[in-house]
């Protein structure tokens, strides 16, 4: 009669007294089957002593594998110890040991509830309510579900347009004390060292886009960038391992006041940049003097960083007006080293020679409508010329054609 009392209260999830609990472990140590075990492991989650009735209950599982309730005391723990996909795991078993289990399937209904899969749950508990339509803690989890309104997931924000960025932006450099102001396109920051180094906005918002970031951690880590900034060295070496060449539009001049700059031919200009992670800067023209160089050194040390590391050529095609990887050439080649360069690189000898080998002898049709890659086909395929004289272009990017023959691009 004791022992039938004790069991009574772990039935009814009441904690034992020590004497009772053993008692309980004196019983189950000296009878055979797993019920008196159970119960002991039931006693310890009782006490919120997990842990001592896993082991307990994983023992049980070996010697009585056909054992309905060792899986859901098992689930029981397994919870207990938050460890969910496991107890999961033991629930769906206990329902192949036997199917329509309601023990199972009200646990498996409450977990399903709490992750938000509010089907789930509804399907699990129309089970159990099916085959016994007074299950007391069903007819509970029915009404609860009943209850719950789902809301409509909130609608993912858009990313914020250019001029919107740009003004948050502003707002964050001027709270963080950094002198700055807009020129165009760009942003004139004042460096640490005190010199003005300039910025392509359009860069930056193309960053914030691409990294799908809220948009004030997308300003703040710009404003952490941008406060880190520093003029190039005068030194001659600083400046000579980070200047690049990029082609804009001639009448980029306008808006990149103070930069340095040359013809290219076919109405572009070189520009020059200084190698950052994160930005587009332009290398003023009133650096040259503090480091002692001339703008025909910037030059040639623009031109060898890019003459030493040609890009990748891959072949493309275009579906719906988008430039997409193929397999096999569609008569269009992407220039493709994605670091803003690859239009330059097409006036290095290396760049050619690969042309050559890839695409074939020119000359070429270029279409430098994005800084992502340039677009390239022979100017003898007339497909292929009419594919690119069909996209578009982005906004930071040189509209139309161009013709590359002896190193030299001209409009087309």
């Amino acid at each position: 009669m004791a022992l039938e009392r004790i069991r009574r209260k772990v039935e009814a999830g009441e904690p034992l007294e020590a004497a009772e609990l053993e008692r309980l472990r004196e019983a189950a140590r000296n009878t055979p089957g797993p019920m008196l075990r159970l119960a002991l492991a039931h006693a310890w989650m009782n006490a919120g002593a997990e842990r001592e009735a896993l082991g307990l209950l994983e023992s049980l599982r070996r010697d009585f594998p056909q054992e309905v309730q060792v899986r859901l005391g098992l689930a029981r723990a397994l919870l207990g110890l938050e460890r969910t996909g496991e107890a999961e795991t033991a629930l769906r078993e206990a329902l192949v040991l036997n199917p329509g289990d309601p023990e199972a399937l009200k646990v498996l209904g409450v977990l399903a509830l709490q992750r938000g899969e509010h089907a789930r749950a509804r399907a699990l508990v129309a089970e159990v309510l099916e085959r016994d339509p007074f299950d007391a803690e069903a007819r509970l989890l029915k009404e609860e579900l009943e209850a719950v309104t789902v809301a409509p997931p909130p609608p993912t924000p858009s990313p914020a347009s250019r001029p919107e960025f740009t003004a948050a932006l502003l707002a964050a450099l001027h709270r963080a004390g950094v002198a700055c102001r807009r020129q165009g396109r760009h942003l004139l920051v004042k460096l640490a060292s005190g010199e003005v180094g300039r910025v392509e906005v359009d860069s930056l918002h193309a960053a914030y886009r691409e990294g799908g970031r809220e948009l004030a951690a997308a300003v703040g880590e710009c404003v952490a960038r941008l406060q880190g900034l520093s003029a190039p060295s005068g030194e001659p070496e600083a400046l000579e391992h980070r200047v690049r060449p990029v082609l804009r539009p001639a009448s980029f001049v306008h808006q990149a006041v103070g930069a340095l700059h040359r013809p290219a031919g076919g109405g572009l200009e070189v520009f020059y940049v200084l190698e950052d992670e994160a930005f587009v800067r332009y290398l003023p023209e009133a650096s040259l003097a503090p480091a002692g160089v001339s703008p025909a050194q910037v030059d040639a040390w623009a031109w060898r960083h890019l003459e030493d590391a040609p890009a990748p050529v891959r072949p493309v095609g275009v579906e719906q007006g988008r430039v997409v990887l193929v397999p096999k050439g569609s008569g269009l080649w992407a220039v493709a080293g994605g670091d803003g360069y690859d239009g330059s690189r097409l006036l290095t000898e290396g760049q050619r020679r690969r042309l050559v080998a890839e695409v074939g002898e020119g000359p070429w049709r270029v279409h430098l409508g994005w800084r992502e890659f340039a677009l390239i086909c022979r100017e003898a395929d007339a497909a292929a010329v009419a594919s690119l004289a069909g996209l578009g272009h982005a906004g930071d990017g040189i509209p139309g054609l161009f013709r590359l023959g002896d190193g030299t691009l001209e409009a087309v």
